[in-house]
């Protein structure tokens, strides 16, 4: 199973617009995802599902990441990295079922004129503690509400060619 982590609990954010796209372009290259957004965790899930704890809600979470083979980190970029709650989210995911040996592809995103960088670059030491793969074609968006239209679409010829680029390799990964 393939599946595409929104990194972000904020409501209407272009990360999860930027998820859904790579669902759908996924999904048309054969490659059926499921989508998980970090916004459907439970909103206590520091209370209930750290340190060994798990709620009936959490649980259903946890059977999807450990059912995913190969997982899409789209992470926004959050005072020069990626978001707490992302982090919260692989705290409250159970070791070492949930990423061990797993493959990995991170699109990182930003208003700014990044696209994440350095938040990419300090996820990817958190993967490589937890022997996550991380596919070495990494995509950094920048401007992400200049990148896309209103339904949703990337439209730069750029950003569709490395975005394709990448999601082509992340079906042969």
């Amino acid at each position: 199973m393939v599946t595409i982590i929104a990194s972000t609990n904020r409501a209407g954010s272009s990360t999860l617009k930027l998820a859904q796209y790579y669902q759908k372009e996924l999904a048309a290259k054969g490659q059926p995802t499921t989508l998980l957004s970090l916004d459907q965790l439970p909103p206590n899930i520091i209370e209930t599902d750290l340190y060994g704890k798990r709620s009936e809600a959490f649980g259903e979470i946890q059977k999807i990441v450990t059912d995913t083979e190969k997982f899409l980190f789209v992470i926004p970029e959050y005072n020069g990295s990626y978001p707490g709650i992302l982090k919260v989210f692989i705290d409250a995911c159970s070791f070492p079922e949930s990423f061990y040996d797993k493959k990995a592809a991170l699109v990182g995103l930003s208003s700014g004129k990044y696209g994440n960088i350095r938040g990419i670059d300090h996820f990817t030491g958190v993967c490589h503690y937890l022997n996550l793969h991380v596919m070495p074609l990494k995509i950094h968006i920048a401007s992400i509400r200049k990148e896309m239209d209103e339904q949703g679409n990337i439209t730069p010829e750029d950003t569709l060619k490395y975005t394709n680029e990448q999601m082509d390799k992340f079906i042969k990964f």
